[in-house]
């Protein structure tokens, strides 16, 4: 799956839509999932932003389109900056190849975008 023409945005806005549905229907199992992912990015011996370069890493790895707006737009959150980010998706072109290193560029695209300022 490549993101939608119009951007990263759109398209982790159009799958936040569309998980309401999963919301709706299996209540419990999100809140679980929500759960684990909150005490998962908590810093701990590994901070937070370490934590969502790997989670980019292991986004890039399975070439989810979506994972890799949502995990971008966390990092900017927590201050990668685009160097750190660059060499985490080395290590995803190293160890994933030529399919790692073009949803490395596309997460590259997630960054930038995402580190834009609003409007």
């Amino acid at each position: 799956m490549q993101p939608a023409p119009t951007g990263y945005h759109d398209l982790t806005q159009a799958v936040t839509k569309q998980l309401r549905e999963l919301r709706g229907g299996t209540p419990d199992a999100m809140k679980a999932f929500n759960e684990l992912s909150r005490a998962a990015i908590a810093p701990g011996v590994l901070d937070s932003k370490t934590k969502e370069l790997v989670a980019l890493a292991l986004s890039v790895a399975a070439r989810c389109d979506p994972c890799i707006g949502f995990h971008t737009k966390a990092l900017v959150k927590y201050g990668a900056t685009r160097q750190e980010l660059l060499e985490t998706l080395a290590v995803c072109t190293y160890m994933g190849g030529g399919p790692s290193m073009m949803y490395a560029a596309s997460a590259v695209a997630a960054f930038d975008e995402a580190s834009k300022p609003a409007g």
